[in-house]
């Protein structure tokens, strides 16, 4: 019974820096079961194109046996049954490290999160911290379908005391060749680019090259508040209007992994062959986006991997997404120089994000 005039409440206000410490394991509640509601949806606010997600042929004539759940619908609900307990009072989710994809996740498959919190560093002035954990999925029979580290600047519950903590880990610049997780049963003997509309294959991309991905898409208000909701997503920061009137932003912040899934739809014009995610090496939310930005997209080829395969190769991209700036004329660079003559990225750069994906060799 909560009693009139007491301080205690059987509801939960999160936690803050300073309840997240170093070594802590959390086992999250409320798994989830991944559905072809939740696919559609994802298609909805996303207009991802890649037919291993939408195309039960093509994914059978790949070697799954229907189509496979959207890589980053797996991603979005893995980090969103985490967020009660690590993000509900984050004031920014600033990126992402070592993030590896593990066992193919089909609709109906349940999904449980497990993080372990690696290290924080309290800010300078002492009123808000950093926290980096990992966090596991694991699916109904255990198997791991993904692990990643991010990073996320918390609020302090009492921010005027100083805790002094400062034990940041250090993270991988990217994900080995040897850690990356090809599906057993994929075979791409029968890939048809017909059905991807794609005519690039894995040769075919030079370390260097600039892909512009031409098209912009508005992100509205109640788009965004969909996806959150629909990776259960409870941050503060994308909902709660009335307490983020006095916040530095004074609005609600677009969910970064929003972001990620447009700007990763955007770059299907020009990776169409692209089969699957293998990995993200590493992640920024650079910039904040709000409601009505208009994002834009473009790819950068760092590296490409031989897989010692005959059929399929790797592709390391550098994905850069925009705000209300086309980087085909408008925005050439991702970032700036100050009058300090210190690299910045530009306002207008919203995510820098360094992933591996899989593609098929030509014939």
């Amino acid at each position: 019974m909560t009693l009139v005039g007491s301080n205690y409440t059987k509801s939960s206000t999160g936690n803050y820096f300073e309840d997240l410490t170093t070594g802590l394991e959390i086992t999250h509640a409320t798994p989830r079961t991944i559905t072809e509601g939740d696919q559609a949806v994802y298609l909805a606010i996303s207009a991802s194109r890649y037919p291993l997600f939408c195309d039960a042929e093509f994914a059978r004539s790949l070697g799954f046996r229907r189509e496979l759940v959207n890589d980053l619908l797996v991603f979005h609900i893995v980090f969103g049954n985490t967020v009660p307990d690590i993000s509900l009072n984050a004031i920014a989710n600033l990126g992402y490290a070592d993030l590896r994809y593990g066992v193919p996740v089909y609709p109906g498959d349940t999904i449980t999160s497990n993080t372990t919190v690696i290290g924080q560093r309290e800010s300078s002035n002492g009123d808000t911290g950093v926290t980096w954990v990992r966090t596991v999925g694991l699916n109904q029979r255990g198997e791991e379908v993904m692990s990643f580290i991010r990073w996320v600047l918390m609020n302090k519950r009492n921010p005027d005391r100083t805790i002094g903590v400062d034990d940041k880990p250090i993270t991988p610049e990217f994900v080995d060749k040897d850690q990356l997780i090809i599906p057993d049963q994929l075979d791409l003997s029968d890939f048809d680019p017909a059905i991807t509309g794609g005519r690039w294959w894995w040769e075919d991309y030079e370390l260097g090259e600039r892909i512009d991905h031409v098209e912009g898409v508005a992100v509205e208000e109640a788009e965004h508040q969909m996806a959150a909701r629909l990776y259960q997503n409870t941050a503060r920061a994308h909902f709660n209007a009335h307490a983020l009137k006095d916040s530095r932003f004074g609005k609600r912040v677009i969910y970064g992994g929003h972001v990620i899934s447009v700007a990763r739809a955007l770059s299907y014009n020009g990776l169409e062959n692209v089969v699957r995610v293998l990995a993200f090496n590493g992640g920024t939310h650079s910039n904040p986006s709000f409601g009505g930005d208009t994002l834009f997209a473009w790819t950068e080829v760092l590296d490409s991997i031989d897989l010692d395969r005959s059929d399929a190769g790797a592709l390391r991209l550098r994905l850069v997404a925009t705000k209300n700036a086309d980087p085909s004329n408008e925005l050439r660079s991702a970032t700036v120089t100050d009058d300090n003559g210190r690299e910045r990225y530009h306002p207008n750069v919203v995510l820098d994000l360094d992933y591996t994906v899989l593609i098929p060799k030509s014939r």
